[in-house]
């Protein structure tokens, strides 16, 4: 079956960086468009970014632009989110999610309902 596990999460400081790495499993992983979302208890989840299926392509939500990257290494079936200058506003839980694209491009891919799989997510809180 389909498993995505994200890793990396923890606790830094306002101005700090993580990485989130999210290692899928059980599917072709260069078919899919890889995203990352974001969630407090609570609330919507939230988009955070895209990386199209070959890594050519990339969106982000404009509370991330400039301070986030995201990237993906086919051969190893994982995604990345390099997270700098961090602030207490991004304190949430993040998620990974995949969804099957016949097209290599992230742009516009922001809406929940269009990914198949989600992962368990990882906590990411940012202290002030």
């Amino acid at each position: 079956q389909v498993q995505l596990v994200e890793s990396g999460g923890g606790l830094v400081q306002a101005g700090g960086s993580l990485r989130l790495s999210c290692a899928a499993s059980g599917l072709t992983f260069a078919t899919y468009t890889m995203a990352w979302f974001r969630q407090a208890p609570g609330k919507v989840r939230q988009f955070v970014a895209a990386v199209s299926r070959s890594g050519g392509s990339t969106y982000y939500s404009d509370s991330v632009k400039g301070r986030f990257t995201t990237s993906r290494d086919n051969a190893k079936n994982t995604v990345y989110l390099q997270m700098n200058s961090l602030k207490p506003e991004d304190t949430y839980v993040y998620y990974c999610a995949a969804s099957f694209s016949t097209s290599d491009s992230a742009y516009g891919s922001w809406g929940f309902w269009e990914y198949d799989y989600w992962g368990q997510g990882t906590q990411v809180t940012v202290s002030s």
